[in-house]
């Protein structure tokens, strides 16, 4: 399924630093350098810490044989705090989110602390005073005792940007060394029209004409209740409430002319290994395209997914899968069919084409779709297929280039869409594992009611060259 378009934020982007951090002290982190180098993450300012009026321009160390970071976080956890992913402690999250954070850039360190660690004096205090001291951004997390507020209120002046997720309305947002409140965010479509009326009247004409046909008044007061950042929101929106106009307008305003001036690229991270082996054979091209292709021809779709590890996949409910060999000598094609819950309430079915093509490793794949006038670009992995077709792990990194948005996660699939907690048992663990991600991440996909959905796939279609299903059996008696 197509991620949103340019209604979301750029992924994650830094700079490095060229700061002596190793001489950063308590004096130097109070006084910054104005002027220095600034890195970019979420859109803030980090200035450098200094210690002397001389740029060191040789590769920079924190501590003997190992690099400086591009940007330091420094992120506090109240303790004993849950997180709403299938209530896994907060600190969890965090420490799992600060290896992702490597897959943006090596350099970024982020570095976590529970709260306990501001009212004793150990080890771990020590270690929290000393990292504040040179921290580009400190990260508050569920902190909402008053004795850890008043710590940290003495203790972060130093640090120039502070953000705060569910804590205590004492602890503020700092940007730029200026603490700031919350503001409105300007929603995409107005700026695409501030756009248009700067530019030339062939082009601003274009535009606005374009615009004033998209959409109905219902769709843009959709678009503008969802923050910018808000992926799902947006993606459902646009889902529904997509037309031919929607389609025109993206395809003028996004992806011909880039008014918006994004970019993005898939990600090279994580690096997957692909299968290897395959029911005791080494895996071909073709074998890989037969599993993708999977249940088609004994059921109506190739595969149902479970599960996965993007919301913007996940949220949708009752996702059907169909791959298939095209008409054309080598062409091949994905078709993700799914129901999206319109802002009125009303499931709708929503479909979308991709064409695939093979990568030089046997089990990779490059995916492009078009949807709605935004094109999406991304490298697909078969990390691992049951012999017996009972479930598969398709991994994907992706890019909507013009909507500055790149994007990762994996989806877990089997026949019927349904979860056995005797499923896959250690070899599924082993195939999460493989891509980095932890069973608290996968979010669920609703199977519930999916009546009537606009399945088949176009005559003259060719399914299975190599393998051959087995356990028919267990499909007659798994779906009647």
């Amino acid at each position: 399924m197509a991620l949103p378009l340019a209604t979301v934020t750029p992924i994650l982007s830094l700079r490095r630093l060229q700061a002596p951090r190793s001489n950063c002290d308590e004096a130097a982190a109070a006084t910054r350098l104005s002027g220095a180098r600034e890195a970019a993450l979420f859109g803030l300012k980090f200035p450098c810490c200094r210690a002397t009026a001389v740029w060191d321009r040789r590769p920079l160390m924190v501590e003997e044989g190992r690099p400086a970071a591009t940007a330091r976080i420094v992120t506090v956890v109240g303790d004993g705090s849950v997180s709403p992913l299938k209530s896994t402690p907060w600190e969890q999250v965090m420490r799992h989110t600060s290896t992702r954070l490597k897959w943006v850039d090596e350099g970024i360190e982020m570095v976590v602390f529970s709260d306990k660690a501001t009212q004793f004096s150990d080890t771990r205090h020590e270690n929290l005073v000393r990292e504040l001291l040179c921290s580009d951004m400190l990260v508050h997390v569920a902190i909402n005792d008053q004795e850890s507020i008043e710590w940290l209120h003495k203790n972060s002046d130093s640090v120039p940007n502070i953000i705060c997720f569910e804590s205590s309305p004492d602890l503020r947002n700092k940007l730029g060394g200026s603490f700031i409140h919350k503001r409105g965010e300007e929603n995409m479509f107005n700026r695409l029209v501030n756009i248009a009326k700067k530019g030339n009247r062939s082009e601003s004409t274009e535009v606005l004409k374009t615009v004033s046909g998209a959409w109905e008044r219902k769709a843009l007061q959709c678009l503008n209740s969802c923050s910018p950042t808000d992926q799902v929101c947006n993606y459902r929106c646009i889902a529904s409430y997509e037309s031919p106009y929607l389609e025109a307008f993206s395809l003028c305003v996004l992806q011909k002319n880039n008014c918006l001036e994004l970019d993005a690229e898939i990600p090279s991270k994580p690096i997957v290994t692909p299968l290897y082996m395959f029911r005791g054979e080494l895996l071909s091209h073709e074998v890989a395209e037969d599993l993708f292709i999977g249940w088609l021809d004994n059921l109506e779709w190739s595969w149902r997914v479970i599960a996965g590890q993007n919301p913007a996949y996940d949220q949708f409910p009752c996702q059907y899968q169909l791959f298939y060999r095209g008409k054309a000598k080598g062409s091949f094609w994905y078709e993700p069919v799914f129901q999206v819950r319109t802002q009125e309430g009303t499931l709708v079915w929503r479909r979308r084409k991709y064409r695939v093509r093979r990568a030089s490793v046997p089990g990779t794949f490059y995916f492009s779709v078009l949807d709605n006038g935004v094109v999406s670009k991304e490298f697909w992995t078969i990390i691992d297929v049951c012999d017996d077709l009972s479930w598969g792990l398709f991994q994907y990194n992706g890019a909507a280039q013009v909507a500055g948005l790149s994007y990762t996660g994996a989806v877990l699939v089997s026949p019927d869409g349904n979860f056995k907690p005797e499923l896959g048992g250690q070899r599924l663990v082993s195939a999460l594992e493989k891509c980095s991600i932890m069973d608290w991440e996968l979010y669920g996909v609703d199977n519930c009611s999916c009546n009537n959905p606009p399945l088949g796939i176009p005559e003259g279609s060719r399914l299975h060259s190599k393998i051959e299903l087995r356990n028919q059996r267990w499909v007659s008696q798994q779906l009647g």
